[in-house]
């Protein structure tokens, strides 16, 4: 869905819009969505800068970051972003940005495509870190077993040749 900036006045505008799995290009990120993406937001214009603040939510599977076993939850959440035609900023001089303008995207063509505006705040709003179960003992870093699963047997007394120096120091 495409919204022409243009066209947006200072009365808040609703958007309400459910983005299906492949409307999301999430191809190259490590997360997978599982479920359509709700978008319900308002859209506003104060002089040159649009605002766009709503809810997304959707259902999500990433992989566990110890052992790699997917993981499925759902994601939730508000989000607040502005935008600026690129027309109106000027971009001969150096400027520095201030915590408020750290939200604010340039647009060119005075259009903004939904589609990526969900993207974008999709990747902003994932954890960084994901697991299993909190408990998750990971991968066995010699043969690679889930170590939630089995008990391997490799050995623990190996030392790496790089500390074997270190092994007579007492």
């Amino acid at each position: 869905m495409i919204i022409d900036l243009g066209s947006v006045g200072a009365e808040a505008k609703v958007i309400e819009r459910t983005f299906e799995v492949d409307e999301i290009d999430l191809s190259d990120e490590d997360v997978e969505l599982t479920g359509p993406v709700e978008f319900v937001a308002g859209i506003s214009k104060q002089a040159a800068k649009t605002r766009l603040a709503g809810r997304i939510g959707t259902s999500i599977s990433r992989d566990c970051i110890r052992c790699l076993e997917p993981v499925n939850g759902d994601l939730a959440f508000e989000f607040e972003t502005s935008f600026v035609d690129a027309e109106n900023e000027d971009l001969s001089t150096d400027a520095e940005v201030s915590v408020e303008d750290l939200d604010v995207s340039l647009v060119e063509d005075g259009k903004i495509d939904l589609a990526d505006v969900v993207r974008e705040q999709i990747l902003l709003a994932l954890p960084i870190q994901v697991f299993c179960k909190d408990d998750c003992k990971g991968l066995c870093p010699k043969c690679g077993a889930n170590l939630n699963l089995i008990d391997c047997k490799c050995s623990d007394d190996e030392i790496d040749p790089r500390w074997a120096a270190l092994k007579g120091l007492k």
